[in-house]
């Protein structure tokens, strides 16, 4: 005679209902068990196996068979080749999950509760992936992910030790009432979780860390290839001392919490040292803070690396050799233009050469160049240092931004007067940046007379060279995103992105997209007669300037970068 299953009861869920519904539990042992695991706080499969109510074998085997979930033996798995970085190690050991592996959008994961939802959407979140589950035993998967969980404790240990140190000017005076904040956020977990969060960054290759506050969470998100992605939620009763720690370190004012600052701190690493600029925010529920890394090592990489081809390179190099004149990079906030800069100032920075720099602030440290921050409360503004530098014999200027006439009419004056003048603008492209002098109020004259070439820029994501794939579009989607009947020859396809356990989402870095427009004399009779950004936008094309869709489309016929990626950095 068949055993008849018990009705589950209506609280019970989960591994709970199905193990009750499939007669391997009672409702009442399932009940008992859900209570103790809330006691204890534990998961209710911690709980069954460590009661002895069920074997962790026999739990994996009834759950496989009852959801259609695959079953896999752990100990037939090579555990130190399982691919790292998929999802945050805070998540594994949240949720007690093992990755294995990822194809195109589907993640596959380990673990001995399938049913539980929370672990599915907050992995899905933070990856952007679909969770595939894999069932396997409650006690062996213990085993590894608190194994996993220990050595990256001790690596943070270690780093925390000697060899990984913040930098800190403990000569500055502090108030009574502060030295109480400083004891507080001395707290050790605070100081922890915050290297860990900084090394994890520079590992990850991250530009910014964002640290959130809202009403019922606190969130930690890294942007990595300029996306931004949740990396952990940290318990939300740490933000203030979190905050107050950064601030600590990074010379802020702890008890001011009203009004925005900004701050620099040093991480030191072994024998390196790596720069962050810390920029804080009062939020309706607490501080949020932006950290961003300043790699000096990206700006001593060469030209060849920023992704120039070599036509655009030629134009470039033949501009900041020229004894005078001026040199202008646009683009939007993020686009790349100071690593640009500094990469110019890094060809021309010799012994025999006197470099001066104004900039708010100055995000990289570069020996041999004489670097001024802005400070606007003590009236040091860039006209004002550009004035200043004019009688301190130089040679080569750099101004962080143009951002109004005064600047611009010092800058364009000393770019006339024997020194070469390198600056940045806010604009779309390089023929609208000579309609924004204009509009400013510079006179046509002095532009063409002084302005050598504009380059403009944007970032697109770089591709995995592991997983990218070839793909095949309609002609008709390629004609329309930019190409020639001519480009489309030859038999060549374009790649996709894939997605594989050394890059992110199909991608590993980013790359520049350049539109490098020398000023001609035809472009210069242009500016003389106040002619449109389309008018010059034209002759350039005349000339054989490609613009920024155009260049794109270079780097996707090259395997660079997607078409996907090019449309919609290049949209204007």
């Amino acid at each position: 005679m068949d055993t008849i299953a018990e009705a589950p009861s209506p609280a019970l869920s989960g591994v709970a209902r199905v193990l009750v519904h499939g007669g391997k539990l009672s409702a009442k042992a399932a009940e008992d068990l859900v209570l103790a695991a809330k006691e204890k706080r534990q998961s209710f499969v911690e709980a069954l196996v460590s009661s002895g109510a069920m074997s962790a074998q026999a739990l994996a085997h009834a759950l496989s068979s009852a959801l259609s979930v695959p079953l896999l033996d752990l100990d037939a798995v090579d555990i130190p080749r399982l691919p790292a970085n998929l999802i945050d190690a805070k998540l594994v050991t949240q949720y007690k999950v093992l990755p294995l592996g990822r194809r195109a959008s589907r993640l596959f994961l380990a673990c001995s509760d399938p049913t539980d939802q929370e672990a599915g959407e907050r992995i899905k979140f933070a990856t952007q992936l679909t969770p595939e589950w894999v069932l396997v035993e409650h006690d062996k998967l213990g085993r590894i992910v608190d194994a996993q969980s220990a050595s990256a404790s001790q690596v943070i240990e270690n780093m925390a030790g000697g060899d990984f140190d913040f930098e800190v000017n403990d000569d500055e005076p502090q108030q009574a009432s502060t030295q109480e904040v400083v004891a507080e956020v001395e707290d050790a977990p605070v100081v922890r979780f915050l290297q860990k969060m900084l090394i994890d960054a520079i590992n990850l290759r991250a530009s910014d860390l964002h640290f959130e506050p809202y009403e019922y969470n606190y969130r930690v998100r890294f942007r990595i290839d300029g996306e931004l992605r949740e990396i952990t939620q940290p318990p939300i009763a740490i933000k203030d001392k979190l905050a107050s720690r950064i601030k600590v370190i990074s010379r802020l004012d702890i008890a001011e919490k009203r009004v925005p600052q900004d701050g620099r701190m040093k991480l030191r690493f072994g024998n390196r040292s790596i720069d962050f600029r810390v920029s804080t925010l009062p939020t309706l529920f607490g501080e949020k803070i932006v950290i961003r890394i300043l790699d000096s090592s990206s700006a001593k990489l060469g030209i060849e690396a920023l992704g120039y081809e070599p036509d655009e390179k030629s134009r470039l190099l033949e501009a900041i050799k020229r004894p005078y004149g001026m040199v202008l990079v646009t683009g939007p906030t993020g686009s790349g233009k100071t690593v640009s800069l500094y990469t110019c100032l890094n060809l021309l920075n010799q012994p025999g050469v006197n470099i001066s720099t104004v900039e708010d602030p100055a995000e990289i440290n570069l020996p041999g160049i004489n670097q001024v921050n802005v400070n606007d409360k003590a009236g040091l503004n860039f006209a004002t240092a550009l004035k200043a530098f004019l009688r301190q014999d130089p040679d080569i200027i750099m101004v962080g931004e143009i951002r109004d006439l005064e600047t611009a009419d010092i800058a364009i004056k000393a770019a006339q007067t024997g020194h070469l003048v390198l600056s940045t603008l806010h604009t779309n492209d390089a023929p609208s940046t000579l309609t924004r002098l204009l509009n400013m109020g510079v006179a046509p004259f002095n532009i063409a007379a002084s302005v050598l070439l504009i380059t403009a820029q944007r970032l697109v994501r770089r591709l995995c060279e592991n997983c990218k794939t070839p793909v095949d579009y309609p002609r008709e989607a390629m004609l329309d995103a930019g190409f020639t009947d001519a480009d489309l020859e030859g038999g060549w396809r374009p790649y996709r992105a894939v997605g594989c356990g050394s890059c992110n989402n199909g991608y590993r870095g980013r790359v520049g997209i350049y539109q490098a427009m020398p000023i001609s004399d035809e472009i210069q009779q242009l500016i003389l007669n106040q002619g449109s950004s389309t008018d010059l936008a034209n002759q350039a094309r005349r000339e054989g300037v490609r613009d920024l869709r155009q260049s794109g489309l270079v780097k996707v016929k090259l395997g660079v970068t997607t078409l996907e990626e090019v449309i919609a950095s290049t949209n204007e």
